[in-house]
């Protein structure tokens, strides 16, 4: 039991490395497009996004298409290269 203990630390590193491999590294939103129906600044006024800026790793940036007009503030992506 206590040996199976030592070990359950690995659990954490593991996780995250398959985590990485099958969805990717986290990125946070950068910028994003909108089309403000005329009221840019008015937060009240419903926005539809067009596109999101995401920076990941090393800075790398990385711009997509918004999903269902949103843009979420953190998205996992591989990037390639």
């Amino acid at each position: 039991m206590k040996f199976a203990a030592l070990l359950l630390w690995l659990a954490l590193p593991i996780a995250g490395y398959v985590t990485y491999q099958l969805y990717g590294t986290p990125h946070l939103i950068w910028s994003y497009e909108f089309h403000a129906n005329g009221a840019r600044y008015d937060l009240t006024v419903p926005r539809h996004y067009t596109s999101c800026t995401y920076v990941g790793w090393e800075l790398r940036t990385v711009t997509l298409p918004a999903q269902a007009a949103r843009c979420p503030w953190v998205r996992l992506l591989k990037v390639q290269g």
